[in-house]
């Protein structure tokens, strides 16, 4: 008998369980039975193959992260699968290989409208909100199937890489507001994953010069291998003296907060020439707050902006970037766990050693 109609048969049976890793409360995680996901009438059941940890699902487990956050509930919302449900969809075959864009927005309130699906005022988050994808299998919702969240994986992209399109998509999403162009200097302040990516997509976008700040030897080695020119640990070396240096003087055309620590807001000022852009893309806790020395963008004319999440054009932008190989990834997984493993997998990345952390189900 075909595995996906298996499979069908068995989410539809009562009391049945699956292994996730479940999040019960701030720091308290566990690998355990939890009940299979409940289908309705529409909904498609993906067996996950591939989730990786991100930085927010850390701050999620540490409890820095409280907005929508519900318990228990299963984390995870960078992930690839299979579908093994189709929920009547014709558009999808049972053992298709599927990257789910996991923020759904509503299509109808007034940002939606404006085109700013990533802001909705009813956005709809997998991984906290919808149980994510740290689990053998995760349920997308008919309304995010008929939102089009869900893109088929081209040939040849992996379980792996095809997680890190999330990324990628926040991160694209991030460079679009700030506009990095052909010749620009790119200033990157924090070269975690997120800093590497960042790297990676300023390179192909034209970049001229790319210039990485962090404290970690092994961080400032991996920015160099994503395609960085210049790194400098801010702990020992003058930033602003040697952006000043390869700028005439002028500083950055364009800078990214890549890592949540509120005092580089104010750093960044002092970073870019006039008319400079800079992008706070971090994640910050809701208690944080930052001073910044207002008359350097009134007379500088600085462009300060938020960057929040991805849109559904910008996931297949990704998806299609990372399938023809222009933005290379796989140098990226340098750590993989068992589901059973999940604990372990999120301390790993926690403690920075990691670039990113896969965990992947057999």
């Amino acid at each position: 008998m075909n595995k996906c109609i298996i499979v069908s048969i068995i989410v539809q049976i009562a009391e049945k369980f699956m292994k996730a890793g479940l999040l019960r409360a701030p720091n308290e995680l566990s690998f355990e039975d939890v009940p299979d996901p409940v289908l309705a009438s529409g909904d498609v059941l993906i067996r996950v193959k591939a989730a990786t940890v991100c930085g927010t699902d850390i701050r999620i487990f540490r409890g820095k992260k409280t907005a929508g956050i519900r318990y228990p509930s299963i984390l995870g919302h960078e992930f690839a699968g299979e579908v093994v449900v189709t929920g009547g969809h014709s558009d999808f075959a049972c053992g298709d290989a599927v990257a789910v864009c996991p923020a759904i927005p509503c299509g109808s309130c007034d940002y939606c409208k404006r085109g700013y699906e990533n802001i909705c005022q009813n956005l709809t988050a997998i991984g906290y909100e919808i149980d994510g994808a740290f689990a053998e299998y995760i349920r997308i919702p008919k309304r995010a199937v008929e939102t089009q969240n869900i893109f088929k994986i081209p040939e040849g992209v992996s379980w792996e890489k095809a997680a890190l399109v999330e990324p990628l998509s926040c991160v694209l999403n991030g460079q679009e507001k700030i506009g990095i162009e052909v010749g620009d200097t790119v200033v990157i302040l924090g070269s975690g994953p997120i800093g590497l990516l960042h790297v990676k997509l300023a390179r192909l976008s034209g970049a001229f010069k790319i210039i990485v700040s962090e404290p970690s030897a092994s961080r400032r080695d991996a920015a160099i291998a994503a395609g960085a020119d210049i790194v400098v640990d801010p702990s020992r070396e003058d930033l602003q003296g040697i952006v000043r240096k390869h700028t005439k003087g002028l500083g950055a055309d364009k800078l990214i907060v890549a890592i949540g620590v509120t005092k580089l807001a104010n750093d960044a000022l002092s970073l870019v020439r006039h008319r400079g852009r800079i992008s706070l893309f971090a994640g910050f806790s809701s208690t944080d707050m930052a001073t910044m020395d207002v008359n350097l963008i009134h007379y500088n004319e600085l462009v300060v902006t938020g960057s929040f999440g991805l849109n559904r054009l910008q996931f297949e932008k990704s998806l299609n970037m990372i399938a023809a190989g222009q933005i290379e990834v796989d140098s990226m997984l340098t750590h993989r766990f068992d589901l059973n493993d999940i604990g372990a997998a999120l301390e790993t990345a926690e403690k920075g050693s990691a670039v990113k952390v896969a965990v992947v189900n057999a």
